[in-house]
């Protein structure tokens, strides 16, 4: 392979700023509707508990969202000259668990905190809603990107 196959000569336009906010908007809300009343119920966590506690971990993951997927799709901009919306399913479920292990790292002393539970059950706890999310953000992802293409860049004279 040469050079020219890593590095893309003009890279792919990325998304805006709005879409970045409604891609962001729609993940956290959507998650929070699917996760949190199944993480109440394993963790035994009471609902307005459990659901405050996954709104403040949705604020630290929209945070890191943002930084995340930004990066991520200026590095594999430049590197392959595709955008985000045509990344291939291996790198998507890369890009899928690289942002939750963050977020599990984040999130990890926030839940035991927050809780009460034991460290090996807050474990377990983070690592099952990293599961949930994984899952979740694959298929958000892939979704969205159907639904919102990143539009062309248009060709300079």
């Amino acid at each position: 392979m040469n050079q020219e196959t890593f590095v893309a000569a003009k890279p792919p336009p990325l998304r805006s700023i709005w879409d970045r906010i409604r891609q962001i908007t729609l993940f956290e809300v959507g998650g929070l509707l699917i996760i949190s009343p199944p993480f109440a119920w394993a963790s035994g966590v009471p609902m307005i508990d459990s659901a405050a506690l996954l709104a403040v971990i949705a604020f630290i993951a929209a945070v890191w969202n943002a930084v995340y997927n930004t990066s991520f799709d200026w590095i594999e901009g430049r590197a392959t000259g595709r955008t985000a919306d045509r990344r291939p399913v291996r790198l998507r479920v890369l890009h899928a668990i690289g942002f939750e292990a963050g977020i599990l790292a984040c999130s990890l002393p926030l839940i035991i905190w927050w809780t009460d539970l034991e460290w090996t059950e807050a474990l377990i706890a983070n690592i099952s809603l990293a599961i949930a999310y994984t899952a979740y953000a694959f298929v958000f992802n892939l979704a969205y990107d159907r639904y919102f293409p990143i539009p062309e860049r248009r060709q300079e004279a």
